[in-house]
């Protein structure tokens, strides 16, 4: 039972994957990522990490993908009425499009050194949770334990360039950025 619920959230994350780099119209590309982002939810919850299936869940589903969906319904520019085919090509400019091979050449050096780098990194760690049999037990209160004592430090840096992030989108979003700049031009 446990195996047909693996290869169905599996097979549910590639066919969204897959569908939102092959479709066309960005609002149905969100839709797949849902799909997609669900079925990776379905994965952490097999593999006994309930609380990346939660956070999965209320960041990515709940915050983020909204928020593309209202980004991509409010920006929406209405089209020529006799225009009636919803699978216009993303309107994206792209350095990519036009510079040919050497922009996915340097896309997939960049992409494969970042892939590397993170391989490396996650072979090389040592993570407690990996030295416990895997079991139907909640890792909330290990994860809880482990960011306030062994991993405090990275904890806290991301929460001060998290704070400072939002510092600085509080700042450009102000109208006294805004006229600010106004004034440079």
């Amino acid at each position: 039972m446990i195996q047909l619920a693996f290869y169905a959230f599996a097979s549910l994350s590639l066919v969204g994957a897959l569908a939102v780099l092959f479709t066309r119209n960005v609002l149905y590309a969100a839709f797949f990522l849902l799909l997609t982002l669900l079925g990776v939810a379905g994965l952490f919850v097999l593999a006994s990490a309930d609380f990346l299936a939660i956070a999965q869940i209320m960041i990515y589903v709940g915050g983020v993908l909204v928020l593309v969906i209202f980004g991509v319904m409010l920006t929406h520019k209405p089209e020529a009425p006799n225009d009636v085919n919803s699978q216009q090509p993303n309107r994206i400019a792209s350095l990519n499009r036009a510079g040919g091979w050497s922009g996915w050449v340097l896309a997939g050096l960049v992409a494969s050194g970042l892939f590397s780098a993170l391989f490396t990194l996650l072979m090389r760690a040592n993570f407690a949770l990996l030295n416990q049999p895997v079991g139907w037990k909640s890792t909330v209160n290990t994860i809880g334990k482990q960011l306030m004592t062994e991993y405090i430090v990275p904890f806290e840096i991301a929460g001060i360039l998290l704070l400072a992030a939002l510092v600085g989108a509080t700042y450009l979003a102000s109208p006294l950025a805004k006229s600010f700049r106004n004034a440079t031009r």
